[in-house]
């Protein structure tokens, strides 16, 4: 699927202006957050950016971002995506900026429960996006753009809330 709507000249000159960068709802629906800008796949009420999140790149300029909320959108990325979708967020972040991310733990009858549920995830799954050094044995497996884990919360028996910033990536 290809962008139906481009960013209008409004987000373009807000995003030209926050030189701080601007906050980005992936997934928004009806419910983007206040001082967002909302990106969905369906034209509806408060998205501003009607483009599928599984396609890359999506019609942003790189590094305009410093706050990205996925609120309960990864469970539903085909996970062959997965990858893809998390290196184009690191592209949109500006380094520092955080990822946040809210989802139902991978096995828990909030997950199993919903059928339109693909891409389950766990508290081990960030590390192989982590660039530390104690979670390189994983991070090298795929070797995604670097984030840093701030912050990872998870309940067997319910949700997982996971904080990453965006780390510079090492040139080799």
């Amino acid at each position: 699927m290809k962008c139906q709507t481009v960013p209008s000249k409004k987000i373009m000159d807000l995003i030209k202006s926050k030189n701080r960068g601007v906050s980005l709802d992936v997934g928004c629906g009806n419910n983007k957050n206040k001082g967002f800008i909302g990106l969905d796949i369906q034209e509806l009420d408060g998205v501003d950016i009607v483009h599928d999140i599984e396609v890359t790149p999506y019609p942003l300029p790189s590094e305009c971002c410093t706050m990205i909320l996925a609120n309960h959108i990864v469970e539903h990325l085909d996970p062959k995506k997965f990858i893809s979708v998390m290196n184009e967020w690191w592209r949109l972040m500006r380094v520092g900026g955080q990822l946040a991310i809210a989802m139902p733990y991978g096995v828990s009858y909030g997950y199993v429960q919903d059928p339109t549920h693909c891409n389950p995830c766990n508290e081990a799954t960030w590390m192989y996006f982590s660039s530390a050094p104690e979670h390189k044995i994983l991070y090298d497996f795929y070797k995604p753009k670097p984030w840093k884990i701030d912050k990872n919360i998870w309940f067997e028996t319910g949700n997982q809330e996971v904080l990453l910033s965006k780390v510079q990536e090492v040139k080799k």
